[in-house]
């Protein structure tokens, strides 16, 4: 038997259902595990409090699979975390949000370290733990057992990784995956790259922030900062945005933003692209006096960790600021952010001291937060990452 034996007093964060052990809780590891494998963890005391998967190189020493000691983390166990995922989207997504969405959250479904994005019909996976990793080939066959999908692709080229002792890994795990799928979102088409796009090759965690956001476009001239493929521009235009300016740094994504528009139709006279620092496009603007009713800031990850908070947290205000100060009287700031390590609190902080240097009045239209598809365990606070508030200028 393998056994993971924790520190006194260091059982408290698994009775209340988290499920990370780091190392310093760690008293001694009995039994030779080897990366991945399952072991039951002890309080010092001898209370078996359930089962890990174990990961000898990670701070995260161990993540739970189940508070349940007598519960075998077996093929059958995986296929039931599985299947209560997928019905679990069932319930919480409308029809008409379309076929591209989430299907496993890693921790929040009970499934460490696993992510699993559906795009009409391919699976993208990624494996960010050694426990799942060293179960790959299982996993694959359960999802394409429990989808009826016959095509999956790796994206496990995360640095996360390299904390488990793992190399960064793209390819095919079934079938013949194509390299762009088109999906449906809410009555809108999108190319989404697989292969190579940002995380699995779509934001799903904001489909229902860009209904929302682009429910304010009508009749205004929009600047959408960050914008990747376009996903906030097509919703804007949609809804009757004048005009939409979208930068990005790079030229791949804007490329495949433009085809998203021709493919729903959206003639390009109403749009306006640069490729761009976005820091600078904002500082180029404030310099030239020109202005916008209506400002998106969608960036990427500032801070992963708490850790980085201060040096995101500067990031976050320059931005911001510099958006007040390019925003119309009446003028309406969407800004989010997907950084782990900063708070909803102090994002909204962040925001706040933004506004009151660039010496606007600004109120709290609505605050945003990732799609449904993507939930928030409530022993595991990690899980939610993504905070946006929009704002009204006065």
């Amino acid at each position: 038997m393998r056994y993971l034996r924790l520190k006194p007093g260091r059982e408290k964060s698994i009775l209340q259902g988290h499920p990370w052990i780091y190392s310093g809780s760690v008293d001694r590891v009995e039994g030779m595990p080897e990366p991945g494998d399952v072991v039951n963890v002890l309080a010092h005391d001898s209370r078996i409090l359930g089962k890990a998967g174990y990961s000898p190189l990670s701070q995260i020493r161990a993540r739970m699979w189940t508070w349940n000691p007598d519960e075998e983390v077996d093929t059958a166990f995986l296929a039931q975390r599985i299947r209560k995922a997928i019905e679990y989207r069932k319930h919480v997504m409308a029809p008409t949000e379309g076929n591209a969405f989430r299907l496993v959250h890693g921790e929040s479904d009970g499934l460490p370290g696993l992510v699993v994005d559906r795009y009409a019909d391919v699976l993208s996976v990624q494996l960010l733990s050694v426990g799942v990793d060293v179960r790959k080939a299982e996993l694959v066959e359960i999802l394409m057992e429990l989808t009826g999908v016959r095509d999956v692709y790796e994206r496990s080229d995360v640095e996360v990784r390299k904390l488990e002792g793992l190399v960064e890994k793209t390819g095919i795990l079934a079938g013949d995956p194509p390299r762009e799928v088109e999906i449906m979102e809410n009555g809108i088409r999108f190319l989404v790259d697989i292969q190579n796009g940002q995380k699995t090759g779509f934001y799903l965690d904001q489909r229902r922030n860009r209904a929302r956001v682009g429910n304010f476009a009508a009749g205004r001239r929009v600047l959408n900062c960050f914008c990747y493929t376009g996903g906030f521009t097509a919703y804007c235009l949609f809804r009757g945005a004048e005009q939409v300016v979208s930068i990005d740094s790079s030229a791949d994504a804007i490329g495949l933003a433009k085809r998203n528009l021709f493919l729903n139709g959206i003639t390009q006279e109403t749009c306006e692209w640069m490729e761009a620092d976005v820091f600078q496009a904002l500082r180029k603007f404030r310099d030239q006096g020109r202005q916008f009713d209506m400002i998106i800031l969608d960036p990427p990850k500032f801070a992963p960790t708490a850790a980085r908070a201060d040096r995101a947290a500067r990031g976050y205000k320059d931005i911001n600021l510099l958006a007040f100060k390019l925003l119309t009287p009446g003028g309406i700031l969407a800004t989010f952010s997907c950084s782990g390590g900063i708070s909803s609190d102090l994002f909204q902080k962040i925001v706040a001291g933004a506004a009151l240097d660039a010496r606007v009045q600004a109120v709290v239209v609505e605050r945003l937060a990732q799609a449904p598809d993507h939930p928030v365990a409530l022993s595991f606070p990690e899980g939610e990452y993504l905070k946006g508030l929009i704002c009204a200028v006065g």
